[in-house]
């Protein structure tokens, strides 16, 4: 069976199927027919991001519920954590992000959160999956004004701004925000500055094609720039949803998610916040902030890729910090996904606490270097088939031993091959990660990026 969710929930150029009208109403129907079966009141809140295609998209899916007999509340422009929080929160039988995240804004997608505002699972995606290519409507296209019930988001600000109302400020902390043009753009401005931090925003007009361009957490070389030229303390940037944050520190230096979890993971240990001393990441994070927080006491367990994989080992393991190195950072005392704007929140109280500067708070921290590299796939294969590919790898892990590491993954929202390969010689996994991707390209491809 043809496979539509990828590790984000479903992801396509916006118009074209799977997230053609027809399609998504469909989509919604199906979601009402499930939510019936599992006995499940069909109230569903829905959010979006800043693209120009989520209006439509709200249209088909509301169109859809509304016509299943469902009732669909919306939100309005809103992260994707906050539809994930205000689900839970307000005893929504599901919750719908409008989003393609990272994505240029002629893609979009749709992501679907349970009661408990998770990402649904594996069993519930195969079953709408299933429900949707055997039961697919062609439906007219229908304008619909929809009225965001706003108090929502209000909830969502007050919620985070309660995450630093503690906090003694010993100096004016000076922030640089890169909103993506996203869902940010509206409310982090805003919560920080009510928080009494001097906020400089930036790329926070969205015009509905801006999204992601040449800015935020994709691209932090200009936010890079705006900290060392406003001598700010510190740069964040958000992508498109704003589930994910990266930093700059105040000299300039781009910092990733597992900069993150090396800092939150010591300040909640000595806050007394921290359950456990297993840290969970994925395979993509660096070795070096394995063996930095080994040093320390801490314990990182890693998952695949996915910040849904993540939050379901940090629940075996009764861990509360986890994340991945693109950003997203899971604090499930307070949300059950990645938030952007929270794990700022909290990454500017550490700041405050500390009186540090984010460089020196980074000591300590030695990362490997990494390189990647993406090669373009006719179709996702099983690695497992193309002995070539296998033997490749077994020789790559073979050379680098316990002083690196190679992860050869497809892309769960793009028809792309990711390598990451890791070592403390820069020439010689520059030269595995060529080999590695010449190979690939061979077997499935042709194009490396």
């Amino acid at each position: 069976m043809e496979k539509l969710f990828g590790t984000d929930g479903i992801r396509a150029v916006a118009g074209e199927y799977p997230l053609d009208y027809s399609s998504v109403y469909t989509l919604a129907k199906v979601l009402i027919s499930l939510l019936n079966e599992k006995g499940l009141e069909p109230k569903i809140l829905i959010g979006k991001d800043t693209r120009d295609s989520g209006t439509w998209l709200e249209e088909a899916l509301t169109q859809g519920i509304k016509n299943s007999q469902g009732e669909a509340v919306s939100a309005g422009v809103i992260p994707t954590s906050a539809i994930s929080f205000l689900t839970n929160k307000f005893f929504f039988s599901a919750g719908i992000i409008i989003s393609a995240s990272h994505n240029p804004y002629h893609d979009n997608g749709i992501k679907i959160f349970s009661p408990e505002g998770k990402k649904i699972s594996d069993k519930w995606e195969k079953k709408l999956e299933k429900a949707l290519i055997t039961s697919r409507e062609a439906v007219k296209k229908v304008t619909t004004k929809i009225y965001p019930n706003l108090s929502y988001c209000q909830y969502y600000k007050d919620f985070l701004k309660s995450k630093f109302s503690h906090v003694n400020l010993q100096k004016k902390i000076k922030v640089v925000l890169d909103c993506s043009n996203g869902a940010s753009s509206f409310i982090a401005p805003q919560v920080l500055s009510e928080l009494g931090l001097q906020v400089i925003a930036i790329n926070n007009s969205p015009n509905g094609k801006n999204i992601n361009e040449n800015c935020g957490s994709l691209y932090p070389q200009n936010l890079a720039r705006k900290v060392v030229e406003t001598k700010a303390d510190i740069g964040i940037a958000y992508d498109g949803d704003a589930d994910r944050a990266i930093w700059v520190d105040e000299r300039g230096n781009i910092l990733n998610g597992d900069h993150t979890l090396f800092i939150l993971s010591q300040f909640m240990r000595e806050k007394k916040r921290l359950r456990s001393n297993n840290i969970v990441a994925t395979t993509m994070s660096n070795l070096g902030l394995e063996k930095s927080l080994e040093k320390l006491g801490f314990k990182l367990i890693r998952t695949q890729v996915g910040d849904k994989y993540v939050l379901e080992e940090m629940k075996k393991l009764k861990a509360n910090l986890g994340g991945e190195q693109s950003g997203h950072t899971i604090f499930p005392d307070d949300c059950p996904t990645g938030d952007g704007i929270l794990t700022s929140i909290k990454m500017l109280e550490a700041l405050a606490e500390k009186n540090l500067s984010l460089s020196k708070m980074v000591e300590g921290f030695n990362e490997f270097p990494q390189v990647f590299k993406n090669v373009r796939v006719r179709k996702k294969i099983d690695f497992n088939q193309f002995p070539e590919i296998i033997k490749a790898l077994k020789d790559i892990k073979s050379h680098l031993k316990d002083s690196g590491r190679i992860d050869v993954r497809y892309s769960g929202t793009e028809p792309l091959a990711r390598i990451m390969i890791e070592g403390k010689d820069t020439n010689q996994i520059e030269h595995h990660a060529q080999q590695m991707a010449d190979i690939i390209a061979k077997n499935l491809g042709n194009l490396v990026t």
